[in-house]
């Protein structure tokens, strides 16, 4: 597969990517996607600076991954739990 050649726009800016045709998707749906944070944030704190805005939406985004990272951590710990349980289960109707 050869790289393409893109531009995705953000913030009013023109930024050239190398991507593979599997990447491109999804680098323009995060571009259409920051965007729209932009025009949310703009909107909602009334800030027009274009840097303090990308700060705030990378603080905000990096806080809800780990939010969301937090959240699979116990979903893993309960899940492992289950299985465990589970296993023990089958293992004692095995051995009968």
């Amino acid at each position: 597969m050869s790289d393409l050649s893109i531009k995705i726009r953000v913030a009013d800016r023109d930024y050239p990517m190398r991507v593979t045709p599997t990447e491109e998707e999804r680098l323009r749906m995060a571009g259409r996607l920051l965007n729209d944070r932009i025009r949310e944030f703009r909107e909602q704190y009334g800030i027009q600076d274009k840097q303090d805005l990308l700060a705030m939406i990378a603080l905000s985004t990096m806080a809800d991954r780990l939010k969301v990272s937090k959240e699979k951590d116990g979903t893993d710990a309960a899940l492992t739990e289950r299985l465990s349980r589970l296993d023990q289960l089958l293992s004692s109707l095995v051995l009968d």
